[in-house]
């Protein structure tokens, strides 16, 4: 399995991305995307806040959180972390569960 690292922009803001060979699909950082929906520029303050609507949405018994994976990507500080990603139809999902005025722009940026 192949997997391409690769690091795009939404406006000012980083998103990790990673590419797929073998399923032929993005993987997105899913805590660089809260960052930017929750306006936040502090990397703990989205990780809380995502890591609490997780915990929601498991709750609810909703299946975005099930289809979430963790690969390891590149963290601020160099080193290789567990991070939780989805393809862009659980980004879609996500997106839909976190009031923002950033969500129409960066679901046209997705598509």
């Amino acid at each position: 399995m192949t997997k391409k690292e690769s690091l795009q922009l939404f406006e000012t803001k980083k998103v990790r991305t990673i590419w797929d060979d073998e399923q032929e699909k993005w993987y997105f950082a899913i805590v660089d995307v809260v960052a930017v929906l929750t306006d936040q520029s502090d990397y703990q303050t989205s990780r809380k806040y995502w890591n609490k609507l997780k915990q929601r949405l498991k709750e609810e018994g909703n299946e975005t959180v099930t289809n979430c994976h963790q690969l390891k990507l590149k963290a601020q500080d160099g080193k290789y972390r567990l991070t939780d990603v989805t393809d862009i139809e659980g980004m879609f999902r996500i997106i839909e569960s976190i009031p923002s005025k950033n969500a129409e722009p960066i679901k046209q940026w997705l598509a």
